[in-house]
């Protein structure tokens, strides 16, 4: 009886460090425009291959975002932060800057070179730990790399803290970087350059896996004559980026060692499921079908390759889909459900003339940007008006424009949590506005990333995990995917 007792303690004993132990590497991968529909729609076609490993076997939930999602790395910095814009500073890809009344990245940062790129980027403007952060904080030693398609969002996934961020550049068809990493561009990045990795897929043609019949959602003309692209003309959304990040991925696991001693590591991937001709991030048509298809193959070699070199039971992958395009406007329109924009720089115009009409003839507005107007505060102060008043007077104003549910100074947002969740306080403007359902935001003449994708966009996460561990049974909000981690 002692031995079975004993036998069965140390069982258990096992059993929880299994349950709590970190794995030696985890794999996070954002994929902008995946979709649980779509990954539930072509399921069917995935007789192997990593998205079907994780359908059949990841913990699988749908998560939502408690802030405005726009379309951009608000959600991608929101998933790494654990928290939300008015906390992490990032409240869309862009913000306007009174100095010079226009808009700028908000990852520019001018005191770091980029390597390879003009682009100069820092995740100096991301206000909130992340989860590198979090990683290099409990593991000082830990390797933590970030290989991406989009700059904004490799960096946003990078944190502060990663090895290095680097990420495809189009035009020089090559791994680029950023300084802001203490080891710039990885060895293996280098490697590749220099043997001619991404110029070699350029050159390649793109075109379908499988015959047109089979596919669920082609066009019109894509059944009459497929669809075929030179992949140079559209590396960043070809397919090949996906098989490109993976095999970089895999070139630093390898030289590296990632995953190969007792301190944990970790590897942010950005991928793709949007096709060139792509306007919503729902399937509608075989080229976006077929990027779904190659990174089922992309993820199936990424894990039978890290089943061979570190283990089975030693690593964990991490999946979530990111809202990019949200419900394109024909689907809107053919479901009676028309999209209105509402022309943001036409608003901050008419305010103008509103103003000038009660104060004198002087530019009263600096300008617009998101569901932000910023007043000239300089002549306000000049002119020693209220700027309280005339923040109250605009608000009023905007009120009667058609498309506007509710417009208020910045100072009143909180009162409303949708609005508090998503301003930062660094970048929102002196009077805010809501717009009503169905309605878009527009500057200049066409409509612009920076509109509302859906109402309550959702995300799917699968997390697969070598070994056995507690998951949480309800659905989860964005705010929550860090703790899925650590």
């Amino acid at each position: 009886m002692r031995k079975t007792y004993l036998y069965t303690t140390l069982i258990l004993s096992l059993l929880a460090v299994c349950l709590h132990a970190a794995p030696r590497l985890t794999v996070v991968a954002l994929v902008d425009g995946m979709t649980a529909e779509d990954l539930a729609l072509l399921r069917p076609y995935w007789q192997q291959g990593g998205l079907r490993t994780l359908s059949e076997e990841a913990y699988q939930t749908s998560i939502s975002y408690p802030h405005l999602v726009y379309g951009g790395n608000e959600t991608t910095v929101t998933l790494m932060t654990g928290v939300t814009p008015d906390r992490h500073g990032y409240t869309m890809d862009d913000y306007f800057l009174r100095r010079d009344r226009t808009t700028h990245p908000m990852l520019e940062d001018a005191t770091v070179r980029g390597i390879g790129t003009d682009r100069q980027l820092s995740p100096k403007a991301i206000l909130a730990q992340t989860m590198t952060d979090k990683m290099r904080l409990q593991y000082p030693q830990a390797k933590i790399y970030t290989i991406g398609i989009n700059p904004h969002t490799s960096v946003s996934m990078a944190g502060h803290t990663s090895n290095a961020c680097c990420w495809i550049d189009s035009e020089s068809k090559a791994w680029v970087a950023t300084a802001s990493y203490t080891e710039g561009l990885p060895s293996a990045a280098y490697e590749q350059n220099k043997n001619g990795k991404i110029a070699s897929y350029a050159e390649r043609t793109w075109m379908p896996r499988m015959e047109m019949p089979v596919y669920t959602c082609p066009t019109e003309q894509e059944r009459k004559k497929g669809f075929s692209y030179n992949v140079g003309q559209v590396l960043t959304h070809s397919p090949q980026a996906n098989t490109l990040v993976i095999e970089l991925a895999l070139d630093i696991q390898k030289s590296e060692k990632l995953g190969m001693d007792a301190t944990p590591d970790l590897l942010m991937l950005q991928l793709n499921t949007l096709s060139p001709a792509a306007d919503a991030d729902r399937i509608a048509s075989a080229e976006h079908e077929d990027m779904y298809l190659w990174l089922n193959q992309d993820l199936g070699f990424l894990m039978e390759q890290l089943d061979k070199r570190i283990g089975r039971t030693n690593y964990q992958v991490l999946v979530i889909g990111r809202p990019v395009l949200g419900t394109s406007l024909q689907t809107l329109t053919n479901l009676h459900m028309p999209v209105q924009a509402f022309n943001a720089d036409r608003a901050a115009a008419l305010t103008g003339t509103y103003l000038m009409a009660l104060y004198g003839h002087e530019r009263w507005i600096d300008g617009a940007y998101g569901q932000s107007i910023y007043l000239n505060r300089t002549l306000i102060e000049q002119k020693r008006l209220s700027l309280e008043t005339i923040q109250r007077q605009v608000a009023d104003f905007l009120m009667d424009f058609e498309g506007v549910q509710i417009a208020m100074p910045h100072y009143e947002a909180m009162r409303y949590p949708i609005l508090n969740s998503s301003l930062s306080k660094r970048h929102t403007g002196d009077v805010v506005f809501m717009l009503q359902p169905g309605w878009q935001l527009k500057h200049g003449e066409t409509l612009v990333i920076d509109k509302v994708v859906d109402d309550n966009p959702v995300s799917p996460l699968l997390l697969w995990s070598g070994t056995l561990r507690p998951m949480p049974q309800d659905k989860i909000t964005a705010t929550d995917v860090m703790g899925l981690i650590f």
